[in-house]
């Protein structure tokens, strides 16, 4: 049996459906499903059983699951980049993936978890999934230090040759419906320009970089979930790695995409950035996959205008999820 926190999530989600399409039924989704719409990310999709994340925390501290489980992918996560309940942020983010990761050690399962890219802070020490340098990274917010904290105590119990664990740079793609203010710019955008005809992008407050210039890796859910799934076959591959494609791209060029997607005339306008935020605004973001690469996985990285034609075109029109 595979377990998959964060299972009706966005990319727990779709990476239920990448283990369907690949004859894996036999799955625990574990969830907190309360009163978001996530639940629709699951109609179509075949898995064995589904559990509350509070129970099946009790059920691991138990002994129940002990032989049981052959792979934890711990998608399960608070992933507001804007939250400050700090407490909150540390029993989701990091309690729950230290329990999880020694049960998983214990009991010989294969264990991958979800880091994030926010962890490198404002990119003062570079995009490299090298965990020797983890100590030097300052998270800007909560967020990415939840994430950053259970990096460090996997450094220090020696435990990341055991494990894999997986620094997502800026995801996007179907099944993020749910996410509200966290769905990906693409997501809001198709809105906004299909009811305004503009699209409407942060102001820069740097010289080195224009209106709209700022920069992301912007990787597509689906090359994640191949990721994921590579990793879940290859169990002796394990360690920190960086989930992008290696090539940063400009908000210009992401707005630009969407409207050749959408067959529409590019309209964008710049507005000024929250004040809340423009402390902890990243300007760049680009993730080293050398280390991924080296490793051995080889699949192409789907290119930035293909991956949203597949997507404007294939999913939003309806807000259609990923389905085997």
């Amino acid at each position: 049996m595979i377990v998959i926190t964060g299972g009706a999530g966005f990319i727990g989600s779709a990476f239920v459906c990448k283990c369907n399409q690949e004859g894996i039924t036999d799955i625990l989704i574990v969830d907190e499903l309360e009163t978001s719409t996530k639940w629709k990310n699951l109609i179509g999709l075949q898995f064995s059983d589904y559990l509350h994340k509070e129970d099946f925390i009790a059920g691991i501290l138990q002994g129940d699951y002990d032989g049981k489980v052959e792979a934890i992918v711990h998608m399960g996560a608070c992933s507001d980049t804007t939250e400050r309940n700090v407490d909150y942020l540390m029993e989701n983010n990091y309690r729950y993936t230290k329990i999880l990761a020694e049960w998983a050690i214990e009991n010989k399962a294969r264990f991958i978890y979800a880091s994030s890219a926010a962890t490198y802070g404002n990119g003062s020490q570079g995009f490299v999934d090298d965990y020797k340098s983890l100590n030097q990274l300052k998270p800007i917010n909560a967020y990415g230090y939840s994430k950053h904290i259970f990096d460090l105590y996997a450094k220090k119990e020696n435990i990341l040759d055991k494990i894999a664990g997986l620094k997502f740079f800026n995801v996007f793609g179907p099944n993020e419906y749910h996410k509200e203010d966290m769905r990906s710019v693409v997501c809001k955008a198709h809105k906004q320009i299909l009811e305004t005809n503009e699209l409407k992008l942060f102001k820069s407050y740097k010289e080195d970089y224009p209106d709209g210039g700022q920069k992301r890796d912007f990787v597509y859910v689906k090359d994640c979930i191949d990721i994921m799934f590579w990793l879940l076959n290859n169990k002796t591959v394990n360690g920190l790695f960086n989930v992008g494609t290696g090539n940063a791209k400009t908000w210009n060029d992401l707005g630009n995409a969407i409207f050749k997607a959408m067959d529409k005339k590019p309209n964008i306008k710049y507005i000024e950035m929250p004040e809340s935020i423009r402390n902890q605004y990243q300007y760049f973001t680009e993730a080293s996959i050398t280390k991924l690469r080296k490793a051995g996985y080889d699949k192409s990285i789907t290119l930035l205008d293909d991956a949203v034609k597949d997507y404007v075109t294939n999913y939003l029109v309806n807000e259609s999820t990923l389905s085997a």
